[in-house]
């Protein structure tokens, strides 16, 4: 796989975070939003004077707070999984969940040299904003498109990222089926206890 394509794993965990006119302005609030942080976590690979615990660190505070990582877990898992499991087994789930995603970029930002982000558009696809944005290195570019609902809570959130037109969420939930298909939610989260118990999504060439 060519490392542009790595490194677009990263940004699938960096992407970023709030029609009438009404719509109009929470799109270019959007935009405004996933430029900013994505500049952050730009600026935070560039400083050589930080160690890479600290530096991992900063920009897991900068990213985490943008994402609905319940509702990725959830649809990850599927709905007819999801109910059924008890409320420790959920909570057990959404924290290897997101340890599991934090892991797959974390360890992938080494990778990452002098390609740029380039944001697109946000368009509007029923109740939800998609951000177009492109990762653009010397001699090739790949899209990325971050999905984001508006929680009444919290405002908008990302709850999914497609890479090539390659879905995370889809990816995991394959995976989650493949072992719910012989097997337990208990085996699934035995799986995610394990090191490596998952592979990072990924994307073709």
């Amino acid at each position: 796989m060519m490392k542009p394509l790595i490194v677009a794993a990263i940004f699938s965990i960096c992407a970023i975070f709030s029609v009438h006119p009404v719509l109009a302005d929470e799109k270019s609030e959007v935009l405004r939003i996933t430029s900013e942080k994505i500049g952050t976590v730009i600026q935070l690979l560039k400083n050589k004077t930080l160690d890479k615990k600290e530096r991992n660190k900063r920009i897991v505070e900068v990213v985490n707070p943008l994402f609905d990582f319940k509702v990725m877990a959830r649809n990850s898992l599927g709905r007819k999984h999801w109910v059924n499991m008890t409320r420790a087994q959920k909570k057990e789930f959404l924290a290897l969940f997101v340890k599991r995603l934090q892991e797959s970029y974390l360890e992938k930002l080494d990778l990452y040299t002098d390609e740029n982000v380039v944001i697109e558009n946000a368009t509007q696809v029923k109740k939800r904003i998609h951000v177009l944005t492109r990762l653009v290195s010397k001699t090739d570019k790949k899209d990325m498109v971050y999905k984001f609902w508006k929680s009444k809570r919290r405002g908008w959130r990302v709850y999914d990222i497609v890479i090539l037109g390659v879905s995370v969420v889809q990816t995991y939930r394959s995976q989650f089926n493949g072992l719910l298909r012989k097997g337990t939610i208990e085996d699934v989260l035995k799986k995610l206890r394990e090191t490596g118990g998952l592979i990072t999504p990924s994307v073709k060439k």
